[in-house]
């Protein structure tokens, strides 16, 4: 158990060889303290969550008990045009923070991506329900767990909250990624 009452297995506690064998870089991860995205996907380019992507969200999740966790603090180029935060990056940030769920769920279980396949799963499809206006400035709470894990297929429940309150919901269904040739 880290701080905050955060679980912090070694599985993701990556020293600076792995770090380096991951990614190529370094500089790419953050050693102390690593997100779920930058211990197990170092140098992915994601705009929403890739580690990599300096113009990115950039989002870093952690597990919290059974759940995983985020933070999420909106900015003014994130404005629907009305104060309020924009509907695509409202599903960027749920997407991507299931993913953080997907790939917990698929390193606890040993699965790996396919050959020529960079994940072991991507996203198949998912739906959002928009439940009350998101305002632009304080910081957002994310917060997912995985309804169904099996090798073939894990599904995702994530929502997006501030004040104690539910403003956006999200079911992602996610698939095993198989290259095709």
């Amino acid at each position: 158990m880290g701080t905050n009452g955060v679980t912090r297995p070694s599985r993701l506690t990556l020293d600076r060889s792995t770090a380096r064998e991951r990614s190529g870089n370094l500089a790419a991860v953050a050693v102390e303290n690593p997100s779920i995205q930058e211990a197990l996907y170092p140098s992915v380019t994601c705009f929403g969550c890739g580690p990599a992507n300096p113009h990115g969200l950039r989002l870093r999740s952690y597990r919290e008990d059974d759940l995983t966790v985020a933070d999420f603090t909106p900015h003014g180029e994130h404005d629907n045009g009305f104060g309020f935060v924009n509907g695509g990056i409202i599903s960027t940030v749920l997407d991507c923070h299931g993913a953080a769920v997907v790939m917990w769920e698929a390193d606890a279980r040993d699965w790996r991506a396919a050959d020529g396949a960079p994940l072991p799963f991507i996203t198949a499809g998912f739906e959002v329900k928009f439940l009350r206006p998101t305002p632009l400035g304080p910081t957002l709470r994310l917060v997912a767990s995985p309804l169904l894990v099996d090798d073939g297929e894990i599904v995702v429940s994530a929502e997006l909250e501030l004040d104690g309150k539910t403003r956006a919901a999200m079911t992602a269904n996610w698939r095993r990624f198989r290259p095709r040739t």
